[in-house]
């Protein structure tokens, strides 16, 4: 029996994020920061090499769109002075809007217009939590990431999180790939199928807006056309962390990261009334 003294050795692998902060954060280059009034020759460069088209010039500077953006980096090597990657995995928004920076700061009352909406949707859901996922299109790589939450470092089961094979047993709708044109009705059969309250988690650029291969005759541009998405996960793919934190965000076990994207530390608050032991 390797593995009995294999896992002596090694001890507690799992992550304690979020009761604690992860250091994954510092090093992962989750989103890529668009500096205020970014204009010049080498940023119409930029948003020229990028294959998304994610990068928007316009009279009063540039402005990137991070739910378009599959961190390919080109902005960063052709236009080093006005894009470049910053560290963090809590990337996911409320909205589709926050994504876009520099942008429009929404204010404090609408900040909490919105959670509270959402708060009023999911406080039911302060129990265990189970995630119904359907491939809406995906080239695979979301699914990857999404396998490895089941493993011994991310392990979403200690915190309450479950997958469902059916959706009449779900809370959660998560949703990767473009939303092709064959998958559209079973995505929305699902969503009806589902038990309110419901929450739908949009993974990944793909589904967010389309990324590389949206807006064809066959597919399309994010998943929001078929389905009411409440929280968007940027990124190609994003990271395990990164879903983790927008599944949290989601049934408010965490609340919204700064604009900026950094990383903040998820207090052992954020769990309270799970039930979930550290």
């Amino acid at each position: 029996m390797p593995w009995v003294t294999r896992g002596l050795r090694e001890g507690i692998v799992t992550t304690p994020y979020p009761r604690h902060p992860d250091g994954y954060g510092r090093s992962f280059k989750g989103h890529v920061v668009c500096e205020e009034k970014a204009t010049g020759t080498e940023v119409a460069a930029a948003a020229a090499a990028c294959p998304t088209g994610a990068i928007e010039v316009g009279a009063g500077g540039a402005r990137l769109d991070r739910g378009r953006c599959v961190l390919c980096g080109r902005c960063c090597e052709v236009a080093p002075g006005s894009f470049h990657f910053q560290p963090g995995f809590e990337t996911a928004a409320l909205a589709r809007p926050a994504l876009v920076v520099p942008g429009r700061e929404p204010d404090d009352g609408e900040v909490a217009r919105a959670r509270e909406q959402l708060r009023r949707r999911v406080k039911a859901l302060r129990r265990s939590v189970y995630l119904r996922h359907v491939d809406a299109g995906s080239d695979g790589s979301e699914e990857w990431e999404l396998a490895a939450l089941m493993g011994p470092i991310y392990d979403i089961n200690r915190l309450g999180i479950f997958f469902t094979a059916s959706p009449r047993h779900a809370d959660v709708l998560l949703v990767t790939g473009v939303g092709t044109s064959g998958m559209l009705v079973p995505l929305r059969l699902t969503y009806d199928a589902m038990p309110s309250p419901k929450v739908v988690i949009a993974v990944g650029t793909d589904a967010v807006s389309g990324g590389l291969t949206g807006g064809t005759y066959a597919s399309g541009k994010g998943v929001a056309a078929a389905v009411p998405v409440d929280v968007f996960v940027p990124g190609s793919p994003p990271s395990p962390f990164g879903i983790l934190y927008g599944i949290l965000l989601a049934v408010g076990l965490v609340g919204q990261a700064p604009r900026g994207g950094e990383a903040r530390p998820a207090g052992a608050e954020a769990m309270e009334g799970k039930g979930v032991a550290p």
